[in-house]
């Protein structure tokens, strides 16, 4: 096979490949290991491929991209930047976003080498038009763009030659595009800000980090939900909270959020500013961030508690989150009665709420009454199956008549459901004195699919690791359960048949 690529690669060399020659050398390509595809290979050969593409044959620039894809892979980056840096410039200008991609994604691969990323870094040509790469109107270019800026920030060089040179105006400029791309930059900026504190302080230096903050506190409704997005992003790391709180910026917030009542336009931004308060309380201090925060409990209690699907929707995926933890937990119970009576709503749009609302109330749910065995204190207990309690007059009835509907992602959430409450000693108890729940847990034929099957298994997983599965369930109900673990999720059950003469 390496000997056909040889020879394939000699005929385009000397521009003698047809398109069906092009076509068979896509495909030999693919078939041979790199090492004896760099030993078949000369820059002659590569310089034709490059060369080839400035047909306008759409079919041809497209086998020639698939074949140097392969090709460029098996080189050496030093190699690629050193002898083919005139190409790689060209392609950036191409008019086939398909060739841009290629080329953007190789300069990628340079700058992820030690040795090759100096010689990117010299070539401020290249850097310029890959920033311009990010106003490209396809978003695959604009990805490519950003993926390979936030590899060159990886080394303080990179940042340098990012954000201490004429390139920092270049990005200002691309910026000035339309508000479209002016996000693309901001995303790249918090990308690169997240990384470290150091890569933080070169973005905060440059001035951009200031413009998205200023955007995310302005007067336009429609920018702050984008913006909020970015800022939630930043505030994931440590260092990004830090700069957040040193700016002044999770009061400001907190601010519009108090303000957002006499706001007629807050539903654009709200959701995402509460999911802000949300992230930040399960990476900082939920207990923290809901003292010094109020406003954000009352929020997400006034979201819950509305008629409206979408508010409820963001409140319900934010309890979620902020119960996610035991800390959380204890928030949240610390409310007493109205987060019990919202339980209750909770359970009722789990049964009763459009599919995708039931989905979140599910997910929900199952979160807020996990508890990992080490923090299985009485205390906590008696709370998750107080909580468990106040979903339905019935709760293991719902959601057991939720995981026998006939709608897969349904059926998974309400079996999540069970996952989450399997290894603690009430919910146990509950389940052996529901008639018939043991048996369908055990039951393989009620499973129609393959992520039915994968919690199905989830839940006996849980069951059979519980360190009081064998003292409440005993050890009849226990074996089968291990026999189901033992098998695996996909275990079919082989019918032995009997061929009897003359049959059929």
């Amino acid at each position: 096979m390496a000997e056909a690529v040889a020879e394939l690669l000699e005929r385009a060399a000397r521009r003698e490949a047809p398109l069906e020659e092009l076509r068979a050398l896509r495909l030999a390509v693919q078939a041979v290991p790199p090492a004896a595809l760099r030993a078949c290979l000369s820059d002659d050969h590569l310089g034709a491929l490059f060369a080839l593409l400035s047909a306008s044959d759409r079919e041809q620039v497209s086998a020639c991209v698939s074949i140097l894809e392969r090709l460029l892979q098996a080189l050496d980056p030093l190699y690629v930047i050193q002898n083919l840096r005139e190409e790689l410039q060209k392609g950036l200008f191409h008019p086939d976003d398909s060739v841009k991609i290629l080329t953007i994604s190789q300069v990628g691969r340079i700058v992820e080498n030690s040795d090759a990323v100096r010689e990117i870094l010299n070539s401020p040509e290249l850097l310029r038009q890959i920033i311009n790469c990010i106003g490209g109107e396809k978003i695959a270019v604009a990805k490519e763009a950003i993926k390979s800026l936030s590899r060159i920030a990886q080394t303080r060089d990179g940042l340098e030659a990012l954000f201490v040179s004429s390139l920092l105006s270049d990005l200002k400029n691309v910026m000035a595009t339309n508000d479209v791309v002016r996000y693309r930059v901001y995303e790249l900026i918090v990308e690169i800000s997240s990384v470290s504190a150091d890569s933080l302080n070169y973005c905060a230096n440059s001035g951009l980090i200031s413009d998205l903050i200023g955007e995310l506190t302005g007067d336009d409704m429609l920018v702050r939900a984008t913006c909020i997005e970015m800022v939630t992003s930043l505030a994931h790391t440590p260092h990004g909270r830090q700069y957040l709180a040193q700016q002044g910026v999770i009061d400001k917030i907190s601010n519009i959020i108090i303000g957002a009542e006499s706001d007629p336009f807050s539903a654009f931004y709200l959701p995402g500013f509460v999911k802000f308060f949300g992230n930040l309380a399960v990476v900082d201090s939920p207990q923290q961030i809901c003292e010094r925060y109020p406003i954000f409990m009352e929020k997400v209690f006034e979201m819950a508690e509305s008629h409206d699907p979408t508010m409820t929707g963001v409140a319900v995926d934010t309890l979620g989150i902020l119960g996610s933890t035991v800390e959380g937990k204890q928030v949240l119970q610390k409310t007493r009665s109205r987060f019990q009576n919202l339980l209750n709503k909770i359970g009722h749009q789990a049964k009763n709420a459009p599919t995708e609302l039931r989905l979140r109330c599910l997910d929900a749910i199952s979160s807020l009454l996990y508890l990992p065995p080490e923090q299985q204190t009485e205390d906590l207990l008696r709370m998750t199956e107080s909580w468990f309690m106040s979903l339905s007059s019935q709760p293991l009835e719902l959601f057991r008549s939720i995981s026998t509907q006939p709608f897969p992602d349904l059926h998974c959430g309400a079996l999540r459901v069970f996952t989450a409450i399997a290894n603690q000693p009430w919910a146990q108890k509950l389940m052996l004195n529901s008639p018939g729940f043991v048996e369908y847990v055990v039951d393989r034929s009620v499973e129609p699919d393959k992520a039915s099957k994968d919690a199905k298994y989830e839940l006996v997983k849980a069951l059979v690791n519980s360190k009081t599965i064998v003292e409440i369930f005993g050890n009849q109900y226990y074996l089968r359960l291990r026999a189901y673990l033992r098998e695996g999720p996909y275990y079919v059950k082989a019918v032995s048949t009997t061929a009897v003469e003359g049959a059929e």
